[in-house]
């Protein structure tokens, strides 16, 4: 996928960005590019799969971000989809979260390139970070990070009530069962399932909605080897 392709894939999905957006979008590209030469970050390195991979992927969640948003994008990564979602939603506030110092060095670089004010970078563990910063988002989003059942439980306690868990993976037949189990425990309620394909190659995602509808009990997240150990089971069956 080229620049002119991305853009007219967007519009498809009735996303129009501004000349200011691509230009951004443009210095995202090519510094990911030039500082993966030296530091892993990503293993698509060309500039087709950064437009359509992570650009375009990135923003078929744009449609759950509307003005004076508080997001939080766990495991973020190099920026997806956190940083791409910021750049077009410069009225929301986004907070990119990666245990990874490498990756959120590199994050900290393209703020500052980028000239954002609507983005805070942490370096942290997801389940510490979210125990004290519990019901504050509107939105926690992340992109094929873990399971659904760990990140369900990494989550929905970060989310007000009211708010919604936006992950995106490939494939999630499988991962179903238990996260549904999952978020039986944590008080969130699956909304809605949207299965497409990226154009062109016409690999498969699906994005899933959940919304937080209750207080998730303060014993959650518990820490990370719990979570992968323990699957959550709801006792009252």
């Amino acid at each position: 996928m080229n620049k002119e392709q991305f853009i007219s894939e967007l519009a498809k999905i009735n996303i129009t960005l501004t000349e200011e957006q691509i230009n951004q979008l443009e210095i995202y590209k090519e510094f990911l590019i030039e500082y993966n030469t030296h530091t892993n970050l990503t293993s698509i390195k060309e500039e087709s799969g950064i437009y359509l991979k992570h650009f375009y992927d990135s923003l078929t969640m744009n449609q759950y971000i509307n003005k004076n948003m508080k997001v939080l994008d766990i495991g973020t990564g190099a920026g997806f989809p956190g940083m791409v979602l910021a750049i077009l939603n410069k009225d929301s506030y986004f907070t990119l979260l990666d245990s990874n110092n490498k990756k959120t060095t590199f994050l900290k670089f393209l703020k500052e390139k980028l000239n954002l004010n609507n983005i805070e970078i942490i370096h942290a563990r997801a389940e510490e970070y979210v125990r004290i910063h519990k019901e504050e988002f509107d939105i926690v989003t992340s992109r094929a990070v873990a399971e659904l059942r760990i990140l369900a439980e990494m989550s929905l306690p970060a989310l007000k009530i009211g708010g919604k868990f936006i992950p995106l993976k490939a494939n999630v037949q499988e991962e179903m069962p238990l996260f549904l189990e999952a978020l039986q425990v944590l008080n969130g309620k699956l909304i809605k399932t949207i299965a497409f394909c990226l154009p062109i190659e016409n690999s498969k995602r699906t994005i899933l909605e959940v919304e937080h509808f209750a207080t998730t009990s303060e014993i959650y997240p518990r820490s990370y080897d719990k979570i992968c150990k323990k699957p959550l089971k709801n006792e009252n069956k």
